[in-house]
């Protein structure tokens, strides 16, 4: 683990000139600021300044209003050294995850990623740690102007078929630049086919302890569409970046173990299982408003989109909103899968929440009910529905007390006003917009 000594030789060493502090905000989208190597220092021990409203931005950079986000108020952008990585697709430039602090370094409580930290040391209470890993899809292509003079399109490098080798072919050099520097920032690569959509891939990094999985997202993300600005490409994490193809999702894999982090416990305790994921369907509806988080997100949460748009649980159905997946061989691989999760999510907030509805399952016992072994949309009004659009997602986590409470006033109001504004927003523009924007953002 890296400390701040080890950060400053290590930037003085790989002759690094420029450092940046991310966060993800309330909108879902990754900010930050840099700082010079000269004051690497000095900052990573004050932080960097930055104005409290911030927070209430949403991803068409408008700014709302929101009691104790305004013009008047500062936090600090505090970096975490053990997240420290080189940039490989921007040479000279190095990266950190960071918490958003007060003044005199305490948590501040509109930041994301101190909401995860609480949610993890309210598991650890009872005993447990989680193990997760996103599973995320893009696609690939190049950014072009509309000729008919509306938003920029994403024009995909290919219209390869599901898991083709030509789509292996195709998409080749970017792959292995994504792979190797991935690898180059400590995420370990698993998988990676080509999808269904055009130019839709999908590359899996390995499971990690909870904060760390949020973290790798943040870093994947990133690198993900940093390696396609390098080769004069465009990628997106948006869920629908093209309307008529198919969407990009972030499967979310979790699994409970014992916090030495030596055994897994889905394998080992079935009804522990069965009471998380109890615990995931009696908050499903509030859940979609923070891992779905965006207007976009619900163009692919519909039925027969293999992306689930229905409240219930089964084995390795693809359909269902949560997937319990079938051990693939080796000890410690049992695990859910959340399918209603994107990249337009903040992952911290995302996973953060998850581990609240869960634990929630454990406390009170819930019973997830029979698991479904059909496509639920084959069984009209058998099953609940998912909400279908952000404001329906957001009018759930209202009425969820429980999330609520979890997520403090604070973080709840600005989440709120934020989303509100952006599914308004878009509510007044047509669909080309909207997806031409968020192709953009994700």
């Amino acid at each position: 683990m890296r400390d701040r000594r080890s950060v400053i030789e290590r930037a003085e060493t790989e002759g690094v000139e420029l450092v940046r502090f991310l966060y993800a905000d309330h909108g879902g989208v990754i900010r930050g600021k840099a700082v010079s190597r000269t004051r690497l220092g000095e900052r990573l021990a004050s932080g960097i300044g930055h104005t409290v409203a911030m927070m209430a931005m949403n991803m068409l950079d408008q700014l709302q209003e929101v009691e104790q986000f305004g013009p008047v108020g500062e936090v600090r952008i505090m970096p975490d050294p053990s997240t420290f990585v080189l940039l490989p697709y921007s040479p000279g430039a190095a990266a950190m995850v960071s918490d958003l602090v007060q003044l005199d370094g305490t948590p501040w409580g509109a930041c994301p990623r101190t909401f995860l930290k609480e949610a993890i040391a309210e598991l650890g209470s009872e005993g447990y740690a989680l193990v997760a890993a996103f599973e995320p899809e893009f696609t690939l292509g190049r950014r072009l102007p509309d000729p008919a003079g509306g938003g920029d399109r994403l024009v995909p490098l290919d219209d390869s078929l599901c898991y083709s080798t030509t789509g292996f072919d195709l998409a080749h050099d970017y792959a292995i630049t994504l792979v190797r520097a991935l690898e180059t920032q400590g995420l370990r690569v698993e998988h990676y086919h080509p999808e269904l959509g055009h130019g839709q891939q999908e590359l899996s990094i390995r499971h990690a302890p909870a904060l760390r999985a949020a973290d790798n997202h943040v870093l994947y993300r990133e690198t993900v569409r940093g390696v396609a600005t390098r080769m004069s490409l465009w990628a997106s994490l948006a869920p629908k970046p093209i309307a008529d193809q198919a969407g990009n999702g972030a499967h979310l894999h979790m699994s409970l173990w014992d916090p030495s982090l030596h055994t897994n416990l889905f394998d080992e305790r079935p009804e522990l299982m069965s009471r998380f994921v109890g615990g995931l369907l009696a908050h499903m509806p509030a859940l979609t408003a923070l891992t779905c988080g965006s207007v976009n997100s619900f163009r692919r949460l519909a039925p027969r989109m293999w992306s689930s748009a229905y409240a219930v649980y089964g084995p390795d159905n693809r359909e269902a909103a949560v997937r319990v997946c079938s051990p693939v061989g080796e000890e410690g691989t049992a695990n859910l899968e959340l399918k209603p999760s994107d990249s337009s999510a903040n992952p911290y907030l995302s996973l953060g929440a998850v581990i609240h509805a869960g634990l929630d399952g454990i406390r009170r016992e819930l019973d997830p009910g029979d698991p479904v072994l059909v496509d639920p949309d084959t069984r009209p009004g058998a099953y609940p529905r998912l909400p279908a659009t952000l404001d329906e997602a957001l009018d759930a986590l209202e009425a969820d007390p429980l999330l609520m409470a979890a997520l403090g006033p604070l973080r709840a109001g600005a989440y709120l006003a934020v989303k509100r504004s952006e599914a308004a927003a878009f509510k007044e523009r047509d669909a080309a917009f909207e997806v031409a924007r968020h192709m953009g953002v994700f």
